[in-house]
């Protein structure tokens, strides 16, 4: 039996709440995850979870070995960056994620200016609007807009975007600029948030928000295609300002509603705090922080 891989399967059943969810992620069939349970608990003589109408829990016995299993699995990942030197010089492979377009536009940038800073490391850019798992998804460095959850990791701000509305000059001339939200039923609207027609957006007020509800001339289920389409004159269209900040230097694009916008968002990198930081972790905030800093600010509205 491979102590090791025993305590990865333990670690990821109690995390995931249950062996076919570990199986799946780990990648391994579910009566591969049971057997290498049921060889550790026959290894230790010992139970180590027990299954209940809440899934799966620890028992004392798996409580203490749970918490043992993760500080030596710790001290194995430590001791293999060492003897692999990333404490020494900045080398190997890092995980990068951020949202789409915020990526393409900023992070992408600034991520082949730290390749060619640093040729012995290699990123992974994972670039996606839904939500990654550090642990599920084996992340490095986060880029998050928005405001975070609390939890173990260190978060470095970079700066806030604005969610705002705008429509292009031709049409604002033809059906006038809406002064309040209660105007937008009588305006065209190409929403991206649903492909159905149906559809509403929160505005704020005097410290409050409420919504506003209307009919979608247009339904598109990127922000990369509701961009085009008010470039093009079809209505309004509601975007991050750092997405069409561009547009309304150059005047295609003109913002409305501006007094009627949500808080910012702010804008933070992402990182798990361990024992130290491998130097490749290390070069690579140093870096880009700084930078993406810059980007942000370059691109306010």
């Amino acid at each position: 039996m491979d102590r090791f891989d025993a305590m990865s399967v333990l670690i990821a059943a109690v995390e995931s709440g249950s062996l076919s969810k570990a199986s799946r992620q780990l990648g391994l069939p579910l009566a591969t995850v049971s057997r290498k349970m049921a060889d550790l608990e026959a290894h230790l003589k010992a139970t180590l979870l027990v299954r209940s109408s809440r899934g799966l829990e620890l028992t004392p016995a798996g409580r203490s070995y749970l918490s043992a299993a993760k500080s030596i699995l710790e001290q194995v990942v430590e001791a293999e960056r060492a003897a692999a030197g990333e404490y020494l010089e900045p080398k190997g492979d890092l995980v990068v994620t951020g949202p789409n377009m915020f990526g393409r536009m900023h992070v992408l940038p600034v991520v082949t200016s730290f390749l060619a800073a640093y040729p012995d490391v290699s990123v992974g850019l994972m670039l996606t609007d839904r939500v990654t798992h550090f642990l599920d998804d084996q992340i490095d460095v986060a880029l998050r807009i928005g405001d975070l959850p609390d939890s173990g990791l260190v978060a470095v701000r970079l700066g806030a975007v604005r969610r705002v509305i705008c429509a292009s000059p031709s049409y604002l001339s033809a059906r006038g600029t809406p002064a309040t939200p209660d105007a937008l039923p009588e305006h065209s609207v190409v929403s991206f948030e649903s492909v159905s027609s149906a559809s509403n957006w929160k505005f704020w007020s005097g410290g409050s928000d409420f919504d506003v509800s209307f009919r979608s001339r247009l339904s598109v289920n990127t922000i990369e295609a509701a961009i085009d389409a008010g470039l093009a004159g079809s209505g309004l269209i509601r975007t991050m300002s750092y997405q069409i900040a561009e547009h309304v230097r150059r005047g295609d694009l003109q913002i409305v509603l501006s007094e009627f916008e949500p808080p910012v968002r702010p804008v933070h990198l992402v990182y798990d705090k361990r024992n130290r930081l491998p130097l490749k972790l290390r070069a690579f905030i140093d870096f880009v922080v700084p930078r993406l800093r810059e980007r942000i600010a370059d691109a306010a509205l």
